[in-house]
């Protein structure tokens, strides 16, 4: 897997954080940097520390994974960028302030833990791939507080004109696409 791969894979994880900053910021029509530093740096957090849990119970299992790692991927990565797109079709019943970064410690760390559980699953594309793990750790973190911040910037100045724009979707497209890349990949080159 290559460093431009695991780009791709964060972006594609950020979405969440991304989609959830938009809508829970879209009702705010001021910036309060404070706060929307601190939601960047939950979802960095939970996102980048996640695939760390999973790849640390995956190891004791390598040798075993290394034979099927590249279904494994496939299979995570579609699994997540389906779930992601059928949630993107399907009506919010919360409303952007029950969300809002403005909000208590608790909900920031809800809405932390809610976008990062597909992060977890990731953890074990990166078994076979030994001390890579550091890496998928600091760009996935890097890339989910980038996207937090910029979706909360987005949702403050475009406000309810970019609810038109399913970005969540976009999100599971990419997925599911490095997931066949990586598929195709190993197919191909007998990887």
């Amino acid at each position: 897997m290559s460093i431009i791969d695991l780009i791709f894979i964060a972006i594609g994880l950020a979405i969440d954080c991304f989609a959830v900053s938009i809508a829970s910021s879209i009702s705010y029509n001021h910036f309060n940097w404070p706060r929307i530093i601190r939601m960047a740096l939950f979802f960095g957090v939970f996102q980048g520390l996640m695939p760390l849990s999973t790849w640390i119970l995956g190891s004791a299992f390598a040798e075993q994974i290394k034979m099927i790692d590249h279904w494994l991927a496939v299979a995570i990565l579609g699994f997540i960028g389906g779930k992601m797109i059928y949630e993107s079709l399907q009506d919010e019943k919360e409303t952007p302030v029950e969300r809002s970064p403005y909000g208590s410690l608790l909900v920031l760390t809800q809405l932390a833990i809610a976008t990062s559980i597909d992060a977890a699953a990731t953890g074990l594309i990166f078994v076979p791939l030994k001390g890579f793990i550091w890496t998928a750790i600091a760009i996935i973190g890097l890339v989910s507080f980038l996207f937090t911040i910029l979706g909360c910037t987005l949702g403050i100045t475009v406000g309810k004109k970019m609810q038109r724009f399913n970005v969540e979707m976009l999100g599971g497209i990419i997925l599911i696409i490095i997931g066949l890349k990586i598929l195709i990949e190993h197919l191909i080159h007998g990887c």
